[in-house]
């Protein structure tokens, strides 16, 4: 993967002393950040793999602050990239090594602006961390159903601007389809304000949905009207063995056709993981007496209570058991239990950092073409690494899979990690040969911004390349990321 072409970094030159005096009046001391051991945070991400370093950390309070900061730096030229809370994996919120740029922290947008139950919809500002919104909702009697590994410390702004997936997707939807209005600072500092809480407005161009996925490339989120659903009433969670991953495909579109749509999240995992699982993070358990090599956790939600669900589930597994898509399986009878279960799958991307290297797929495919991907792929990989251990999980039911490779035992890390472009183009290939995607719910950043010149229409690229330039003219908003081609 080459970098990005010199264009499209921002200018060699750091801002002007009065320029970055004009920021700091804006925020005032609490709000400004130039002191290097407290920038360090802000300037790389969790996995190591991108490292920047920044001119300033601004942290503005409010909309007005941040529709300032981006007037001051559309005059002065100054690149501003935007950061909610640093969860990301694509390098789409760190600056470039130049020192020229500015981060944009959000942190401190994270008020609740209100909650409105007979509307279903809740009104957040960008920093909000998820969890909170979730807490909110459910004080409300309500749900709010992104739900990630890290929604204890990422803000809404980033989830939106990467058009996050998680667990809910299967019947909730990406983070796009939960957004009803948006609040969005301009590259100019001009304010563009729909925080409508309405579920049909048509109206012309559905403006909102050019922000959501655009990694702040636009525009900044700096709030938003999000839906909220009926809390459930009763939930049921299953670990099921299965023998193939065909079959899993199988009883997914039995769950699907059978729950009356109440299935909310299928997942998909070899046998590997959960040894790795096992081994590595305390406090887990092996739900089932035997070994298997794959397995799905189902989980139904209803707001029933009335116990029909608990049936439609037993009559479900039942029916699978006998016609063999189903070895084993276990049914969460208490929220412990549950808790349990989503906790083996949740430590999944944890417990295989104690494995050495990894090379990592975010991908997605037609829901029909999992079980040839992860074959297919699979061979691609032992074939170029011999031992290597492929650990496949993830977001079956909506297609998504993390299609990860550990390095073989005792190999060197550093060997294995040099073969990181090689086998993302091999795996890339095969999915676009399967009409899938190279991104399915981490974005594209710094880490696959160049990738998208090799799988993604040119017809696309050019219309994505006319839309930065008509909103960000001066290319501003986190150059370099994303958007390729740019000049």
């Amino acid at each position: 993967m080459s970098p990005p072409p010199d264009d499209a970094r921002p200018a060699a030159t750091p801002p002007s002393h009065a320029s970055l005096a004009r920021l700091r009046a804006i925020v005032g001391p609490s709000g400004w950040i130039e002191n290097r051991a407290d920038m360090v945070r802000f300037e790389k991400e969790e996995r190591g793999l991108f490292v920047g370093r920044a001119a300033a950390v601004l942290r503005p309070a409010d909309v007005a602050q941040v529709s300032e900061i981006l007037a001051e730096c559309n005059a002065s030229g100054i690149a501003v990239v935007p950061q909610g809370g640093n969860t990301g994996l694509v390098g789409g919120g760190i600056p470039h090594a130049t020192g020229t740029e500015i981060v944009l922290s959000l942190q401190r947008l994270n008020k609740i602006r209100g909650l409105d139950a007979a509307n279903d919809t809740i009104t957040v500002e960008a920093g909000c961390v998820l969890a909170d919104i979730q807490n909110a909702a459910a004080s409300s009697d309500r749900l709010f159903p992104l739900s990630l590994a890290a929604e204890g410390t990422c803000q809404i702004g980033g989830n939106l601007s990467t058009n996050a997936g998680g667990i809910g997707v299967l019947r909730y939807g990406m983070a796009r389809d939960l957004v009803l209005g948006l609040e969005v600072v301009l590259a100019d500092g001009r304010i563009w304000s729909s925080l409508k809480g309405l579920r049909k407005d048509n109206t012309g161009y559905d403006l909102k949905q050019l922000f959501l996925g655009a990694e702040g490339t636009l525009g900044i989120v700096t709030a938003a009207v999000l839906k909220l659903f009926p809390a459930a009433r009763e939930t049921q969670t299953c670990f099921v063995a299965v023998p193939s991953p065909d079959a899993a495909i199988e009883l997914l579109q039995r769950a699907k056709s059978q729950s009356g749509g109440s299935c909310v999240a299928f997942e998909l995992t070899q046998r590997r993981l959960i040894d790795f699982v096992l081994a590595h993070i305390p406090g887990t358990v092996d739900p089932l007496a035997e070994k298997h090599a794959w397995y799905v956790l189902i989980e139904f939600a209803s707001g029933d209570i009335g116990g029909a669900l608990k049936d439609m589930v037993e009559r479900l597994l039942e029916r699978a058991l006998e016609d063999g898509l189903v070895l084993d399986a276990a049914v969460a009878s208490s929220d412990a239990q549950r808790k349990a279960l989503w906790k083996l799958r949740e430590s999944m991307t944890e417990a295989q950092k104690h494995e050495g290297g990894s090379i990592k797929h975010d991908v997605s495919v037609p829901v029909s073409a999992v079980p040839a991907f992860l074959a297919r792929a699979t061979a691609l990989c032992e074939a170029m690494v011999p031992g290597v251990r492929v650990c496949a999980f993830g977001h079956a039911g909506d297609g998504n899979i993390h299609f990860n490779v550990s390095q073989p035992q005792g190999a060197d890390r550093d060997a294995f990690m040099a073969l990181r472009h090689t086998m993302n183009d091999a795996v890339h290939d095969l999915v676009a040969e399967l009409s899938g995607s190279i991104s399915a719910e981490h974005g594209v950043g710094q880490l696959k911004r160049d990738d998208l010149v090799r799988y993604k229409d040119r017809v696309a690229l050019e219309m994505m390349r006319t839309l930065k330039r008509s909103f960000d003219p001066n290319n501003i908003l986190n150059p370099g990321k994303v958007v390729p081609g740019i000049d």
